[in-house]
């Protein structure tokens, strides 16, 4: 048994490393602001988001970026609060002079993701040739589309990666939710460094409309609640392997909210668990093969320390090697973040970590899960 922990925990190790190695080969983009050209429409779905919506719009208001080159589409995704009045309300108040045009749509319900749908809808009354989408609980940047403009014209691309953080306080939640976040977005850095993109975020994403609209959008996945950003992903890699990107640069950093209770964090684990088999990517696939396996490694010899069948020096030999691993790799995404503040908390949270992983697992593989009042079924 201690052999096959050795043998998971050693290629847990190179996956790391390798990951780890190549998120310096992305490297950061220098953004140069002339003469902005590019048409966006920014597609916002939201259900029962009333206590985020204004930072949300505040944030919309600070973006500097010509008014009449950019749209935003908010769609209403059935919310039983009162969302669509706050925004109306928000917006009399700024007599929307900071908004070239704004709308707020009713999401057309057409199969089992209502994400999915509520881009589908508004890119039907949509305009323009580039599509950004974001969350009802994010806040974006200033040079957010200024920087997006400059990335479109230099590089070309049909597709762009950007990056998203969690805003935090300073509680064990919070920063547990944040060090699997920058895990994540590490992860997603090198995924382009090693030549094959598995990870990205639809809280910061940016595509050719005409190109979403060629590749028949969001069909083949439609059954799947969640995954409207990493199923589009893969059929751009797949039909346009040199042309998905990611834009490196804090002037693009769109930042979120962690889940407030550990029942509301656990429920989003499952809803992003319970799409992983449904991958296309093998990398990906083998990579959270692996994630589970060396957490489960870790479980299993907990316990049988605690049955007496494992020394505990063991235990601590494995779980010193993964927490090494682990938090060098956390630390690239922290110091780009500027987060660094959050690693006081990563010793506690990588003893629960593992234990987290398996119970979301066992979850997702046979119950359902609930998400914004709503309740899914894998």
């Amino acid at each position: 048994m201690i052999v096959v922990f050795g043998i998971i925990t050693a290629l847990y190790v190179i996956f790391i490393s390798l990951l780890y190695v190549a998120y310096n080969k992305i490297k950061p983009f220098r953004s140069e602001f002339e003469n902005p050209i590019s048409r966006f429409s920014i597609i916002i779905p939201f259900r029962n988001e009333a206590k985020n919506l204004e930072a949300l719009l505040n944030s919309i208001c600070s973006i500097k970026y010509p008014k009449s080159l950019f749209e935003i589409i908010l769609v209403d995704d059935d919310s039983e609060d009162n969302s669509v009045d706050i925004i109306e309300d928000y917006l009399n108040r700024r007599k929307c002079e900071d908004f070239s045009e704004i709308s707020i749509i009713k999401n057309n319900r057409q199969s089992n993701s209502p994400k999915k749908d509520a881009i589908q809808t508004a890119m039907l009354k949509s305009k323009y040739e580039w599509i950004i989408t974001t969350d009802a609980d994010c806040t974006v940047p200033s040079l957010w589309l200024q920087t997006f403009d400059a990335f479109i014209k230099n590089k070309s691309p049909k597709l762009i990666v950007a990056p998203v953080t969690y805003e935090v306080s300073n509680t064990i939640l919070d920063n547990f939710q944040l060090h699997d976040f920058l895990s994540l977005q590490t992860a997603t850095v090198a995924g382009f460094g090693i030549g094959n993109p598995f990870l990205c975020n639809g809280a910061n994403l940016c595509y050719s409309k005409p190109v979403f609209i060629e590749l028949n959008g969001f069909d083949g996945n439609n059954n799947i609640a969640s995954g409207d950003d990493l199923f589009l992903m893969e059929k751009m890699v797949k039909n346009y392997p040199n042309d998905v990107q990611y834009l490196k640069t804090q002037d693009a950093i769109v930042r979120t909210k962690p889940e407030p209770t550990l029942k509301a964090l656990f429920n989003q684990r499952i809803r992003w668990a319970s799409k992983t088999s449904s991958y296309n990517n093998a990398y990906n696939k083998t990579l959270a093969f692996v994630v589970l396996l060396i957490n489960a490694s870790l479980v299993t010899c907990f316990t049988f320390v605690i049955l007496g069948f494992v020394s505990w020096r063991i235990l601590a030999a494995f779980y010193i090697i993964k927490f090494s691993i682990d938090f060098l790799f956390i630390l690239r995404s922290s110091r780009f973040y500027k987060q660094n503040y959050s690693l006081v908390f990563y010793p506690f949270n990588s003893l629960m970590y593992p234990f987290f992983v398996i119970a979301v697992t066992f979850y997702s593989m046979f119950f359902k899960y609930k998400w914004k009042g709503r309740t899914f079924k894998k």
